[in-house]
């Protein structure tokens, strides 16, 4: 059964003056698109309208994006000023983003670092991952590292080195080892759920206001697969 998050079931990790972080849930966009269903975004303002009583319009900036399918950590901002310093900071890759991913068929390497060339196809909204360089497409780098062997899955620990569009999934669609649930890039079955086993788990970075290290680590969703992991 899938629960979209609301202003009083929001899974705050984090919350201060200047930034607020949520552990999306599957389903959840973060920022409005063409579907018209309500962004966390707009949640996330809800929330702190009522929590602080705050006459008027909430500001609240949106820093990075996840996938819809996708779980764990958004952070946004409260302030104008943690705003642009957060968007620096995710520009120049000054922060660490760790995810896990459970996928169907188990990579050949126990570790390894995976280099390809991604093209987006806006039509159906995909990255397709080459070996070589192609028109139109960008350099995308990780590395992941098998986390643990499940009955019939196995779960990876992956660090992104660049942000690219569907950069895990297509990536891990190209060595044969799709995310479990991921449809669009080779898994045989859907989630009941409709999300994907792909979770922003941890992320560090500088406080953009108060220049403190931040470390923020997002609990799996309920479900027996993450559970086992």
């Amino acid at each position: 059964m899938k629960i979209i998050s609301t202003k009083d079931n929001l899974q705050v990790l984090h919350e201060d003056n200047h930034i607020i972080v949520i552990n999306k849930r599957v389903g959840d966009i973060v920022q409005g698109d063409k579907t018209g269903d309500k962004p966390l975004s707009d949640v996330v303002k809800e929330y702190i309208k009522a929590k602080y009583n705050k006459p008027g319009d909430v500001f609240l900036g949106v820093i990075h994006r996840l996938d819809r399918p996708t779980t764990g950590i958004v952070v946004f901002a409260r302030t104008s000023k943690a705003l642009s310093r957060m968007n620096e900071l995710f520009s120049n890759r000054e922060t660490k983003k760790t995810y896990w991913a459970v996928v169907k068929n188990k990579p050949k390497e126990a570790k390894a670092k995976l280099v390809h060339y991604l093209k987006r196809n806006e039509k159906n909204n995909t990255s397709k991952a080459h070996l070589k360089e192609v028109p139109d497409s960008k350099l995308a780098s990780l590395d992941y590292t098998i986390i643990q062997e499940l009955q019939n899955y196995t779960a990876l620990e992956i660090n992104l080195h660049t942000g690219r569009h569907h950069q895990i999934r297509a990536q891990l669609s190209a060595i044969g080892s799709p995310i479990k649930g991921d449809l669009k890039y080779g898994a045989d079955r859907s989630n009941p759920d409709g999300g994907i086993h792909l979770h922003a788990r941890k992320l560090t970075f500088v406080h953009p206001v108060s220049k403190e290290n931040i470390t923020i680590i997002a609990p799996t969703p309920d479900d027996p697969i993450w559970n086992a992991v």
